[in-house]
């Protein structure tokens, strides 16, 4: 097929799509759209909450951390430079157990029905914030479930002694070891600054779960209404400390179907689209779209939950990796626009260690290892594949069909288990899968953040690690790393534990993708970072006439 008839096939899906999509409601408000007030931002799923303590997925995260919410410190756009958040400046102590943050002067929390607040930001709100994480006895540790698993994936229930109100904006956080990457923890969703005002006020009215349903936070834009599955309006805050957003009223617009989002894209009913998948960007590259993108620090793999056999046993791990024909799945689910991943730390980190063997595709010798392993007439098994689109994975389904095909070659019949969104994260997190296709949008730019809360004894206990794999030589060595401030040393680490994790295999790791944004050209100012932070307060639209649309199909020529 030529590829003017490609592109006319796909093109006529869309329109396809875009006529289907006409009939159904439209859970985005249109009637403002053509003036400068709202801006439409199509995403690929709803949040599993409003309080990012309590998830650890980047869905959650796109709709929280940087609208509702601020951290401490935060990023440089584009970049993973630490900058001041709600701290305006820090000191760190020589022996690097006491970090003293100060706090920011006049910044305002916001407010809704049923809260007013009567003071700005101050220590006392950067207390509650952590401790309601850390201390099992705190009034809010145990509301909206308990489980913050951010916090405990990293080990900060250990790493976190004390933090002391030293003045009203003056707060010190007592380590018990040092921690070189503690900082770029810090700018995290996680970390985010709650009201301890409003936390005292739902308490005493006995609605203390309204404060991760009902959030308050001091960040550029405020919820104001949320429809599941369909729609979440924000509206700009403007008592905003770093100053108003320049957009009125945001909307994302939930569109879970990576095709659909497109087709809304593509008809100008939405002006930012998140994860678009390789097809599209090949069509916006044709259509004059603007496209935005950076190299991701992020992986995307296939996890094994060891606690289940046979994943036990090292051997059948080796070899169901062994089978995977990742090359394939580069070419049909990437488009070929994502490299294969030999490591979880992508090969933009420092940290990388280019010395670790690839896995090669070979059935017959995954079937040998199989035999060795007491498995000669293979088993069955699960593959739970995510059920939302994201740039380290595009199409876990697809990828799925075909490991399935691969897995079958070997005498391994595999069976493909999906739920929505949130009920498959609660499920994997519980650990009632065989195998996972997942991965992993890196929240800071230390390679930390890659083995911490995904592979750590300590995430294993608290649901992010997936394989449920603990290995106390992996531990020491990734705790041993985050301890020193020698860069050469912390490498030295890294590269070990690379090596060991590629020994014990709990992953098959598959690709590094780029993070990708489509927006119409009339959108400035937008930035995206390597993290996959998405920020709309400095985005303004610039309206010229509608050149939204796709173009009709070109008549096909020979």
């Amino acid at each position: 097929m030529s590829i003017k008839q490609t592109t006319k096939s796909i093109t006529s899906a869309l329109f396809c799509g875009l006529i289907c999509w006409s009939c159904q409601p439209n859970p985005a408000p249109q009637q403002a759209k053509n003036n400068n007030d709202l801006l439409v931002y199509c995403s690929e799923g709803s949040p599993d909450a409003f309080n990012p303590q309590l998830v650890s997925s980047g869905t959650s995260y796109d709709a929280t951390a940087h609208t509702i919410y601020n951290q401490l410190v935060t990023y440089t756009p584009g970049t993973t430079d630490i900058a001041p958040g709600l701290a305006a400046s820090w000191q760190i102590s020589d022996d690097g157990t006491r970090y003293r943050f100060q706090l920011k002067r006049d910044v305002f929390f916001h407010g809704n029905d049923v809260f007013t607040p009567t003071r700005p930001l101050n220590a006392d709100d950067v207390i509650f914030s952590f401790n309601r994480q850390r201390l099992s006895e705190h009034p809010f540790h145990s509301v909206s479930g308990g489980r913050y698993p951010y916090f405990y994936s990293q080990g900060l229930d250990q790493l976190i002694l004390d933090i002391q109100k030293v003045d009203e904006y003056q707060v010190d956080f007592i380590l018990s070891r040092p921690e070189s990457p503690f900082l770029a923890i810090l700018a995290t969703p996680f970390a985010s600054i709650l009201s301890a005002e409003y936390a005292g006020l739902l308490l005493a009215q006995g609605r203390p779960e309204w404060i991760d349903s009902k959030p308050i936070g001091t960040g550029p834009y405020r919820l104001k209404r949320y429809e599941p599955d369909s729609h979440i309006r924000y509206e700009a805050f403007d008592n905003y400390f770093a100053g108003p957003a320049k957009i009125e009223n945001l909307v994302y617009s939930i569109t879970p179907d990576a095709a659909m989002r497109f087709a809304r894209f593509s008809a100008g009913e939405c002006d930012i689209m998140s994860n678009p998948l390789p097809v599209h960007l090949r069509i916006a590259r044709q259509n004059k779209f603007s496209i935005l993108e950076v190299p991701g620090l992020n992986v995307a793999y296939w996890a094994f939950n060891v606690e289940k056999p046979p994943f036990h046993d090292p051997k059948v791990r080796k070899a169901l990796s062994m089978a995977i024909n990742r090359d394939a799945i580069l070419k049909a689910v990437y488009d070929r626009q994502a490299q294969l991943a030999t490591s979880p730390i992508p090969p933009s980190s420092w940290a990388y260690n280019k010395q670790v063997t690839r896995v090669r595709h070979n059935s017959q010798q995954a079937k040998q290892l199989l035999a060795e392993a007491g498995y000669e007439n293979g088993f069955s098994i699960d593959i739970w594949a995510m059920p939302i689109q994201r740039a380290y994975n595009p199409n876990a389904r697809k990828m799925a069909e075909m490991m399935q095909q691969d897995l079958e070659k070997i005498g391994v019949k595999a069976r493909i288990i999906s739920y929505e969104w949130g009920t498959f994260l609660a499920r994997v997190s519980q650990g009632l899968h065989h195998s996972v296709l997942l991965g992993w949008n890196a929240d800071n730019g230390d390679p930390s953040n890659f083995l911490n809360p995904l592979l750590s004894c300590a995430s294993a206990r608290s649901g992010n690690n997936y394989a449920k794999w603990c290995h106390p030589e992996f531990d020491q060595l990734i705790l041993n790393a985050s301890k020193s401030s020698d860069l050469e040393q912390r490498k030295e680490y890294y590269f070990k534990a690379q090596t060991l994790f590629k020994e014990e295999s709990p992953w098959l790791t598959i690709a590094h993708a780029n993070k990708s944004l489509l927006s119409q050209q009339n959108i400035k100012g937008l930035v995206i970072s390597p993290v996959g932070n998405i920020e709309f307060d400095k985005v303004s639209l610039e309206f010229t006439p509608s050149t939204s649309s796709l173009p009709a199909p070109e008549e096909e020529t020979n």
